[in-house]
């Protein structure tokens, strides 16, 4: 299903927006190390209601996962990449974080995701693979101009990943939203300009390039869920939710 929003539908998605970007902003002050998972989750839990949002996550059961996922917000530390599922983990200094967090408000989905190095001990190898998919993450944002494809955004965040000389996987990409989480189209993050869908004013993009170091290959934790590096190194994944409008495209997640 690809849904196309009206500019009013557009303004009543922008406090969806704002909401799952100031959880984020919130979440990553809070944790440090001695922070458990569990701990952001249940942050994450206590603000989804305060805000009257409804998660994306706890009842989500794709083919993919052992669903239902059972938690409201995506916790990959180190080596895992995606759909890290929150657990009994304290977090140490140094340690590479991913927060990922989709909601609905007002019956409207957005979807984030931010990667930080917690506490004062960030090698550099891991800065320099965050800051690579923030600079992914814009390209792909830039080429999102209606009348543009798919492919322009594969295209432009690919050449940023793959001129920094990391591998990339195209199992997972970004994807559409709306009044759901996951619809089409599908975002690769990497291909061909000019090609796949025709990006049209009020579509809602989940665009999201992540890297693992060393590989493109994945393997499932043993929770069913958890997505890692096959060669157990470090990774990284950033994401924002855009409009696609007649003037361009429009970032919904940027924090207040």
């Amino acid at each position: 299903m690809i849904e196309l929003l009206t500019p009013r539908e557009i303004d009543q998605a922008r406090p969806s927006g704002r909401f799952v970007a100031n959880t984020l902003r919130d979440l990553r002050e809070r944790t440090g190390p001695g922070t458990n998972l569990l701990e952001i989750n249940d942050w994450a839990a206590a603000m989804i209601r305060a805000a009257g949002a409804r998660s994306c996550y706890v009842d989500y059961a794709p083919s993919f996962g052992r669903g239902p996922f059972g938690k409201v917000i995506c916790t990959s530390v180190n080596d895992a990449v995606l759909h890290g599922l929150p657990h009994d983990y304290v977090l140490q200094d140094g340690d590479l974080l991913t927060l990922d967090f989709a909601a609905s408000v007002n019956g409207w989905v957005t979807d984030s995701a931010i990667s930080f190095v917690v506490g004062d001990s960030a090698a550099p190898e891991d800065t320099r693979m965050i800051e690579t998919t923030e600079r992914a993450l814009a390209a792909g944002i830039g080429a999102a101009q209606p009348g543009a494809r798919i492919g322009d955004i594969s295209h432009a965040i690919g050449s940023v990943l793959e001129s920094a000389k990391y591998r990339v996987n195209t199992q997972f990409g970004g994807h559409g939203v709306g009044s759901t989480m996951h619809q089409d189209p599908h975002i690769p993050n990497t291909g061909r300009p000019g090609r796949g869908y025709e990006l049209r004013p009020g579509l809602l993009l989940a665009i999201e390039p992540w890297v693992m170091d060393g590989t493109s290959n994945l393997i499932t934790a043993p929770d069913g869920w958890t997505l890692c590096s096959s060669n157990g190194r470090r990774t990284a994944h950033s994401e924002h939710t855009i409009a696609v409008t007649e003037s361009g495209p429009v970032i919904l997640t940027q924090p207040a």
